[in-house]
């Protein structure tokens, strides 16, 4: 049994520093999920977030997701249920502009240690691409200056909670699916599990551990990388008992930023198989995802590829401010 791959952030600045890259880079290739400990973000500052967040969805959430299913006959299902998720959620939007102090409900401490958390990540995220480049063979800054376009990234978070389900046989906390932006931080419950993905045909748990910070790869990446790194299929089991935390924050491309493959990556392919993946505008790709999230991303691509040969939108240089 492999085991799952967990990356220490502090090593990077010792003689193993070497090994650690080697890890990192398995783990993008063979995996599409790595788990991150010691990556500058403080336990304070993450517990404060999980207290805070737990305390709002018992302030703010728990009632509503109860009232959705009772309206829904959810607790009475006798078949599978495959068109909805066991979960409530709320998201906030950090990047190109906030709206933090927008979202209703919200309590003044936890808008601030939200916004403060959101900074912490959306660097994290930059060193991350800073570190995939390496790996990869490209120039520094490359992926950064590829998600950028005319305002900059999105970055964006999904807070999910996944209450106890009486049915977890029949209902799933969220379907499988693949990610469709960059690149993905998510804090999760270290108590109450349910995180899988797919790798080889099976489903492996992500597990919990405390104040670590999950990584995935989304099919940007995968596009960029020609392929090299994979977005990975991953879902969301729902427990019978514990309500699992789940804060994912996305580090997305602008959404007028044109996505194609790096010429570096795709000239090494190019004697294997022709080039696989499409030219693209993010907005586009996202406007595609949002019908279907929950299907196999090849047809995704497929599309894309297709819209773009009949086309005639002017996809030029990357903009890098």
């Amino acid at each position: 049994m492999e085991t799952f791959p967990v990356v220490d952030m502090e090593m990077l600045n010792t003689e193993q520093r070497v090994a650690i890259m080697e890890k990192l880079k398995d783990a993008c290739e063979n995996w599409g999920f790595l788990e991150l400990v010691n990556h500058g973000i403080s336990h304070e500052l993450m517990d404060t977030v999980e207290k805070l967040t737990k305390e709002h969805y018992k302030k703010c959430m728990e009632q509503r997701f109860k009232e959705m299913v009772a309206n829904k006959g959810l607790e009475a299902v006798q078949t599978e249920i495959d068109d909805l998720d066991w979960e409530i959620t709320f998201f906030l939007k950090h990047l190109p502009v906030s709206n933090i102090s927008d979202v209703p409900d919200l309590d003044h401490d936890y808008r601030k240690v939200m916004k403060e958390f959101a900074q912490k990540l959306e660097k994290l995220a930059e060193d991350l691409l800073d570190l995939l480049c390496e790996n990869l063979g490209l120039e520094q800054g490359y992926l950064k200056k590829a998600f950028y376009g005319t305002k900059g990234p999105t970055f964006g978070t999904k807070v999910a909670n996944y209450p106890p389900c009486p049915k977890p046989e029949l209902i799933k906390g969220l379907r499988a699916h693949t990610d469709a932006g960059g690149i993905i931080l998510l804090f999760q419950d270290d108590k109450v599990s349910g995180l899988q993905l797919l790798k080889d045909g099976k489903w492996i748990d992500v597990p919990p551990m405390s104040h670590s910070i999950v990584v995935n790869i989304g099919d940007q990446l995968e596009v960029i990388t020609n392929g090299k790194y994979k977005s990975v299929e991953h879902r969301v089991i729902a427990q019978p008992d514990g309500n699992r935390m789940s804060i994912a924050s996305f580090y997305n491309p602008g959404s007028d930023a044109v996505i194609f493959p790096a010429p570096e990556l795709a000239e090494k392919e190019e004697k294997k198989n022709k080039l696989k993946y499409p030219k693209f505008v993010f907005e586009d790709y996202m406007k595609l995802y949002a019908a279907l999230k929950f299907q196999a991303k090849e047809p995704r691509f497929e599309a894309m590829n297709k819209a773009m040969e009949t086309t005639s939108v002017n996809l030029g240089p990357i903009a890098t401010a």
